[in-house]
């Protein structure tokens, strides 16, 4: 079943439950997946439909970060229902470990050695981990390595 499908049928369900965060939610996320693909024009492909979930998903991490650091704990906490639900859609994210793993298999591909080589890395590692890890995670990760 596609995304597109799975969000048809929740949003069913919800209606039929109402719930009124998972509307909002898997709205939101049907919005977005349309005005990507008006942009573009054309049908996403998944890549294109993980971008818009990760972009989403990052927005909203964002967000409650600002909001706990403002002290604001009844948007923290309805922020922190709806990062679960979109993260119900997005693909299962990688430990921290793995991450590590994996950038370090591909620092070693690339011959990197020093910091200069740090876009050489990122080009090369990101695409491996594209919606299965964080982007600053990934970043840090890079850093530490290379920086050694």
């Amino acid at each position: 079943m596609s995304l597109s499908d799975t969000l048809t049928e929740d949003l069913k369900t919800a209606m039929k439950a109402r719930d009124k965060v998972a509307l909002s939610v898997i709205r939101m996320i049907k919005a977005a997946l349309t005005n990507e693909r008006v942009k573009l024009g054309h049908d996403l492909s998944d890549d294109e439909e993980l971008t818009v979930l990760s972009r989403e998903l990052k927005q909203r991490k964002e967000s409650r970060q600002e909001f706990a650091d403002a002290g604001r704990q009844d948007l923290v906490d309805g922020l922190d229902a709806e990062i679960k639900l979109v993260e119900k859609y997005a693909p299962k994210q990688l430990s921290d470990d793995e991450v590590k793993q994996i950038v370090t298999d591909t620092v070693s591909e690339v011959g990197a050695s020093s910091m200069a080589d740090f876009g050489k890395v990122m080009g090369a590692v990101m695409p491996k981990l594209k919606g299965k890890a964080d982007g600053s995670l990934v970043n840090k990760t890079v850093k530490s390595l290379l920086s050694k």
